[in-house]
């Protein structure tokens, strides 16, 4: 049975979490190597701002990007949700779930549970940009599945330009 316990504040978590390492100027900058900076990256994510919290996340996110880009397989994701709960509550709408997590690891595995939410609903649309010199990452919301890159304005540009480059270059020869 698959179930889908996330919210679309988790599915923006994850993106944001995969995407903390960006490529500026050909050197790969972490997002959450600064204690200060990753404690705000948590407060605007709704994650207690912890050290136990920024340490799962940190890993959740190393392993995360490895999964997305197919180096590792999806079992190395256990660690972050073997101690997840689901605990149904009911509320004026109906049935709703909640995610009790032992503390200190609430967002790695909601960053996870988006993941796979991702992987049930939409598989194949969480993918790394196509460009090989950037490590961001995107969710293709695009009717036929056919986005590349993390952003068309950047990446895209630069990838269209160079292609270019190369054939009128080629041409000339």
């Amino acid at each position: 049975m698959d179930l889908v316990a996330i919210s679309p504040s988790d599915e923006a978590l994850l993106l944001d979490l995969l995407n903390t390492t960006p490529v500026i100027d050909g050197i790969v900058h972490d997002g959450l190597a600064d204690s200060t900076a990753a404690k705000a990256w948590m407060r605007a994510h709704g994650i207690a701002a912890t050290k136990e919290e920024e340490a799962a996340l940190v890993e959740a996110r190393s392993t995360l990007q490895k999964v997305v880009r197919g180096e590792i397989g999806t079992k190395t994701l256990k660690r972050f949700v073997a101690d997840v709960r689901l605990r149904p509550v009911v509320d004026g709408d109906g049935l709703d779930w909640r995610l009790d997590v032992e503390a200190g690891a609430t967002g790695a595995a909601r960053a996870v549970l988006a993941w796979d939410a991702l992987r049930i609903s939409s598989p194949g649309r969480l993918r790394p940009c196509a460009n090989s010199e950037c490590r961001l990452f995107l969710i293709d919301r695009s009717k036929p599945n056919t986005a590349r890159w993390c952003s068309m304005a950047i990446c895209g540009n630069r990838m269209k330009a160079r292609r270019h480059y190369r054939r009128a270059r080629s041409a000339d020869a």
